[in-house]
């Protein structure tokens, strides 16, 4: 497999997540060092793959949820990564044509690609910030003339809450942003829980030993994520066992599930 072009500034010797998590999902955009990173995860849990898979398959159920279900047509993405399957703005428009989308990623990479993907789409665009500094990702014009504050939007920190060291302090974080959204809007997270599963720390120490972070959390911590606010049934749940949009559904017990399974959770909050 060839390399893809990185972008000036990019050192080739360092994975980065986005490409990580591309190699992992099966995708094309990403590079050797990427492809060796996606490796080593494979190492410390051979379904690291799966688990990719898992966080994608989250991702796309709750937008359906978010734009069907709670009628949401504003939605900002922040950590999008790379463009391997379907985003969430084809999700969100396959179900809603005119719903609105800026996806937001600090990678000049994937800024780079996902500007080409979305160059004939009208309703979605791209920002390059960080994470780690929502008060300049709220000051971007850009965001504000794509979006219209005074209605509901939707707020994705999917597979990034974990990237987030408490010194950086993940719940302030995810206080100004929502802080700036009427209510109404809703907030959607997936992270690592830590309940003792070896699990679920294979999956962070490969994080941590190829990219630098990732860090699996208790569950109640993962809950403070959320600043208080009502979940959407069913709450905070491991993701083969969270279906937003079918809250009778019969699910897996959690004895049941595969400890790869249980190394993921999701939820959804509204904001009241």
């Amino acid at each position: 497999m060839s390399d893809v072009e990185l972008p000036p500034g990019i050192d080739p010797n360092i994975p980065a997540t986005s490409r990580v998590y591309d190699a992992l999902l099966g995708g094309t955009t990403n590079t050797e060092v990427d492809r060796v990173a996606a490796e080593i995860f494979a190492q410390h849990i051979p379904q690291a793959r799966e688990c990719a898979r898992l966080n994608r398959n989250a991702l796309i159920r709750g937008v359906e949820y978010l734009v069907r279900d709670a009628g949401i047509d504003q939605i900002i993405d922040i950590g999008c990564g790379l463009p391997t399957e379907q985003n969430t703005h084809q999700v969100a428009q396959e179900i809603n044509p005119d719903a609105r989308v800026v996806y937001v990623d600090h990678d000049p990479m994937v800024v780079s690609h996902a500007t080409a993907l979305l160059a004939e789409n009208e309703r979605a665009i791209v920002i390059g910030a960080d994470l780690t500094d929502p008060a300049d990702i709220l000051a971007r014009p850009e965001l504000r003339a794509h979006l219209d504050f005074s209605r509901p939007v939707a707020l994705l920190i999917v597979g990034m809450i974990m990237q987030i060291s408490d010194e950086q302090g993940p719940n302030e974080i995810v206080a100004t942003l929502m802080g700036a959204l009427p209510s109404g809007s809703h907030l959607f997270i997936t992270s690592w829980p830590d309940t003792g599963e070896p699990a679920q720390a294979a999956l962070s120490a490969a994080c941590i030993e190829t990219l630098g972070n990732g860090w699996m959390r208790p569950i109640p911590v993962l809950e403070s994520h959320f600043l208080g606010m009502p979940f959407v049934q069913p709450g905070l749940e491991y993701i083969p066992r969270w279906f937003p949009a079918e809250p009778d559904r019969d699910v897996p017990a959690v004895d049941r599930l595969e400890p790869y399974e249980r190394t993921q959770m999701a939820a959804i909050a509204r904001k009241p």
